[in-house]
């Protein structure tokens, strides 16, 4: 399977810049101001997203605009298509750089969008907030479910500045997801031949898939 599920239980998407987690934990005025408002920013973005996309009033349609919205607005969603590209990326032209990120972006709605209309009350609570590095952290959350099921844990690696924050990964059970796709598309890259319009191809038709 190309790409496994990128998994968002109550929030969306996809979904990154430098995957390596490097340097130690930075403890200083500014980085507790750094984690402090990262840490509200994924409670905020997860209270959005189960209040717009939830609803079972709305339409399919609706769901994916708003979740367009949501992805764009909270996700470095470029940086990540980047990334899960890797090497292939500085090898693309423009023209392909342009395609392969509208797929990319289209993609993520597709998969993930409807997903919230299946929506059954888990809830997220954050844990801590590790900052590394002044402008980068993890904010450590467990999901839990209804049915009183082990929770599922949950890292977003958050950055930017304060009041200007991004998601470049999530980390659900030790594993990131962006690596995760990041091998997947190389794999299947190379089962055909290096070729980027194979995986375009893939990438449409999942879009068809789910449409």
């Amino acid at each position: 399977m190309m790409i496994r599920r990128f998994f968002l239980c109550t929030i969306a998407c996809v979904l990154t810049v430098g995957m390596v987690l490097t340097g130690g934990v930075v403890k200083t005025a500014a980085a507790d101001e750094f984690g402090d408002g990262a840490k509200v920013f994924i409670k905020v973005l997860a209270d959005k997203a189960i209040a717009s996309l939830t609803s079972k009033e709305i339409s399919k349609k609706q769901r994916e605009t708003r979740f367009r919205g949501l992805m764009l607005e909270n996700f470095a969603i470029g940086g990540i298509a980047q990334f899960v590209l890797g090497r292939y990326w500085p090898r693309a032209s423009d023209q392909e750089k342009a395609e392969y990120l509208k797929l990319f972006e289209d993609l993520m709605v597709t998969m993930y969008a409807e997903r919230f209309s299946k929506y059954a009350g888990e809830s997220l609570d954050i844990e801590r907030t590790e900052v590394r590095n002044g402008n980068d952290a993890l904010v450590y959350s467990e999901i839990k479910r209804v049915d009183a099921t082990q929770p599922i844990k949950v890292a977003w690696r958050v950055r930017g500045k304060p009041g200007a924050y991004k998601i470049v990964d999530v980390i659900v059970e030790g594993i990131s997801m962006a690596q995760t796709q990041k091998s997947e598309f190389a794999s299947f890259i190379q089962q055909n031949g290096g070729k980027l319009d194979a995986l375009f191809a893939e990438m449409r038709k999942r879009i068809q898939l789910s449409t």
